[in-house]
């Protein structure tokens, strides 16, 4: 009888080399996870160390220094015939002093260096309530505003007395003063809901996000009006009933390129094609939109497209063997079991849309706009341009404030994104 097995020497040798390969793949395996993990730990570890920049830069800006002044409103320096030609910020300079214990000079020195730590929107809320009731002339009225950008920096511990005083824009008399007020508890700190409620400003202490984020809104809403529909369309005829040949396979290629564009080069065509030829008015959320929808087209078309592929043929089939025609087979049963990749990528591509900056620098809309867009073809800003022109101005309460935009900013962007999430999970059919 032959003996079959391998000779004892063999089996030893090919055990080796099989627990040797093994070992390899499992020291292969480790390594990958390893690999995996460590790319893991550096991307949230950059995440971090970028968040927590701009949070540890922007959070102050929530935080509101208001001071209160109690200002006795002279009827020898207010005309009732001219009541605005008075000098309502110098007021409310001498009333400050006097609670300080200080008195002006002939030259007014004294003046002049409370009004470089006390908002003009004190003299404002005078002007306004002198107009409203020109009875308080000759009376005294509480007003209560923020301080100066640069003295709620100092009261949140940005600008130090340990740094020079010719290396700051506050001096030292100017330091004691704002800690006296303090002391005196003319300074009340608390949540800044004006940054939330107001509009651009000159006056970093002024100077809000609700026209930027009005703007934005707007200009979203043209974009989605525009490029969801289209997109749709496009992409139901692309994937159900476009035959495919040359001229659709161009058509493909050409989408795929355009979600590839640089976005400056959509703001470069809206300039040229909805500006200069179409006269669009400049800088305004109308042409914001059809420049935004233009670029979230492709991504539209991609997505939507990607969802009617992952519905089972056996849907399409089923409702053509009952009898259904092709458009009833795609809008009726299709399209609806498509809905949530659809709409997922309707709102990311529209999220996307909502941080792009450079299409929108090409079409003007980098100006200065004080108040809150009233129409779709008005002057507006919109978030991404705010933060820009924050970042290049030269006050330094401009770029805490600039921090603060880009949390709202993201704060929006999340939102939208933990939409097309729950969008997603609460319609998605496994099949």
């Amino acid at each position: 009888m032959t003996d079959a097995t391998l000779p004892t020497a063999a089996a030893t040798d090919l055990r080796r080399l099989v627990e040797a390969r093994l070992k390899r793949r499992h020291a292969q395996e480790r390594r990958f996870r390893l690999y995996g993990r460590i790319a893991i730990i550096v991307a949230l570890s950059f995440l971090a160390v970028l968040l927590g920049r701009i949070v540890h830069q922007g959070y102050t800006t929530f935080i509101d220094n208001q001071i209160g002044v109690s200002v006795y409103l002279d009827p020898a320096k207010i005309d009732r015939t001219d009541i605005g030609g008075a000098n309502y910020d110098q007021m409310v300079a001498e009333s400050l002093l006097t609670k300080l214990g200080e008195t002006d000079d002939e030259y007014g020195e004294k003046s002049g260096k409370i009004l470089e730590i006390m908002s003009n929107d004190l003299g404002f809320q005078l002007l306004k309530q002198v107009r409203a009731d020109p009875s308080v002339i000759g009376k005294r009225v509480t007003v209560t505003g923020p301080v100066k950008s640069d003295a709620s920096l100092y009261y949140k511990g940005e600008i130090k007395r340990s740094t020079p005083q010719d290396s700051r824009k506050l001096d030292d008399q100017q330091l004691d003063w704002l800690d006296e007020l303090k002391a005196a508890g003319a300074i009340k700190s608390g949540f800044n809901f004006g940054f939330l409620t107001r509009s651009d400003s000159t006056e970093p202490e002024q100077a809000g996000v609700l026209g930027a984020i009005v703007g934005s809104l707007m200009m979203l809403f043209v974009t989605a009006f525009l490029a969801v529909p289209i997109g749709v369309l496009a992409a139901t005829y692309l994937e159900e009933f476009a035959p495919k040949n040359r001229w659709t396979d161009i058509i493909e290629v050409n989408i795929n390129n355009l979600a590839a564009v640089p976005s400056i080069v959509y703001g470069l065509l809206g300039l040229a094609v909805f500006i200069n030829w179409l006269a669009v008015p400049r800088s305004s959320p109308l042409v914001g939109g059809l420049v935004l929808a233009l670029m979230a087209l492709p991504t539209v078309i991609i997505a939507t497209r990607s969802a009617l592929k992952a519905v089972p043929p056996s849907i399409r089939e089923a409702a053509l063997g009952v009898g259904a025609s092709r458009t009833q087979t795609v809008f009726h049963h299709v399209l609806p079991l498509a809905m949530p990749g659809v709409m997922t990528g309707a709102i990311l591509s529209l999220a996307h849309a909502l941080g792009e900056t450079a299409p929108l620098l090409m079409i003007g809309m980098v100006s200065f706009v004080p108040g809150v867009p009233e129409s779709l073809t008005g002057s507006a800003t919109v978030l991404p341009v705010q933060v820009f022109i924050w970042e290049t101005a030269s006050e330094r309460g401009f770029h805490e404030r600039t921090a603060a935009a880009i949390i709202v900013l993201l704060v929006f962007m999340i939102v939208m994104n933990l939409t097309a999430i729950l969008v997603r999970r609460r319609f998605e059919r496994r099949w």
